[in-house]
């Protein structure tokens, strides 16, 4: 979990991301999940070599990650704290709440060769890489 700055205004409140400052990776791509239906899971894949930061814009979700040893649940619904999740990390989202909208920041482009989509591959591809 990362907690970002957050600038105190009577008008209202500022928060900011910088890539390579606050997040350890440069940003290439930005994508938000809006509108997910109640009981709904997202995610449910890992990635190779993409680095990622989850922020809960509004409402919240639960992120669910699995190194392929030991699985950890963050809640998020602060939009100055977001989740940090690094290469060959098998994630999912779920228990959005009503309106909750999730920002994405990713370390690079859309690249289908990176993604495990099974999770029997990745929990060998996550042991040999750790070998």
């Amino acid at each position: 979990m990362i907690e970002l700055p957050k600038i105190h205004d009577q008008r209202g409140n500022l928060t900011f991301v910088e890539g390579d400052r606050h997040v350890p990776f440069d940003i290439k791509r930005v994508y938000y999940l809006y509108d997910v239906p109640g009981g709904s899971e997202r995610g449910g894949h890992a990635h190779g070599k993409l680095q990622q930061f989850m922020i809960a814009m509004s409402g919240s979700f639960d992120v669910v990650l699995n190194d392929g040893d030991r699985e950890r649940r963050f809640h998020l619904n602060r939009s100055y704290n977001g989740i940090y999740i690094a290469p060959m990390t098998w994630r999912y989202l779920d228990n959005f709440s009503s309106g909750a909208v999730c920002l994405v920041l990713a370390s690079a482009y859309y690249d289908e060769a990176d993604y495990y989509r099974d999770y029997a591959s990745f929990e060998s591809a996550a042991q040999a890489s750790r070998t």
